[in-house]
């Protein structure tokens, strides 16, 4: 899906367009935003940055998917943007700027903001598989690509079994958010055909390389995606454990 596969993984308020330009020379794809896509979202929105939390909360969210993305376009990256809706309404319009830019759209199944999940976002679609379904559905009937980033340790959630039902409403990768529970990985490699990004905790080659060997096809880099050195660091342990053809 992006070569190398390297993702710098989204940071709600810092993860935009001149952020991922930045990261360009480590990553291959790089995840915009969360942002805030229907009314429900948005309030929680403005709730975090009330207790200091920083957040994107342009006035139109869906021309700032479409500004960001163009400013992305001459870059030597695979842009994609991480939303969050308690709604489906928003979610093809989103869709489709994605598409229009050759961007992946990324439904954001993974904030765990008492705020976020409160609004039926985030972590909360975890355990709403029909709901989640529909977005995706929603997404891939637009023709865009589609993912999907999800948390492992959510007690009464399936994560292998989610990640199925998932794939056959359409989309293409998972992105997740292991925890401290790696081996999830491979429960969904055994379970789906979807492209595996795997994320928390990526520093270093004995990361990369567990991840790897659970059976994830890429990994991505949260916290520390505005470090140069750990992304050089990531980026030579991709080499190494990806294959030197999965880096120019």
């Amino acid at each position: 899906m992006f070569t190398p596969p390297l993702a710098l993984a989204s940071l709600s308020g810092e993860a935009n367009a001149e952020w991922a330009r930045a990261g360009a020379d480590y990553a291959g794809a790089a995840v915009l935003g969360g942002i805030a896509i229907d009314a429900g979202s948005r309030a929680a929105a403005r709730e975090l940055v009330e207790r200091d939390r920083t957040e994107f909360l342009p006035d139109d969210p869906i021309a700032f998917i479409d500004r960001q993305l163009a400013a992305l376009e001459d870059a030597p990256i695979q842009p994609a943007f991480n939303v969050r809706s308690a709604t489906p309404d928003p979610i093809p319009d989103a869709a489709r700027v994605c598409r229009d830019r050759d961007a992946f759209l990324e439904i954001n199944a993974h904030c765990r903001q008492d705020e976020l999940c409160a609004a039926g976002c985030g972590e909360t679609l975890l355990r709403d598989c029909e709901r989640l379904r529909d977005y995706v559905r929603r997404a891939a009937d637009t023709g865009a690509t589609v993912g999907v980033k999800v948390r492992a340790e959510v007690p009464d959630v399936d994560l292998p079994a989610l990640a199925a039902a998932l794939e056959t409403a359409g989309a293409d990768y998972v992105h997740v958010d292991a925890m401290d529970t790696e081996s999830v990985v491979r429960d969904i490699a055994d379970a789906t055909d979807l492209f595996i990004i795997a994320n928390n905790g990526v520093r270093d080659d004995a990361t990369v390389r567990e991840y790897v060997e659970y059976g994830a096809d890429a990994v991505s880099v949260g916290r520390p995606s505005d470090n140069p050195v750990v992304l050089e660091r990531v980026r030579e342990a991709v080499e190494r454990r990806l294959g030197a053809e999965a880096c120019p």
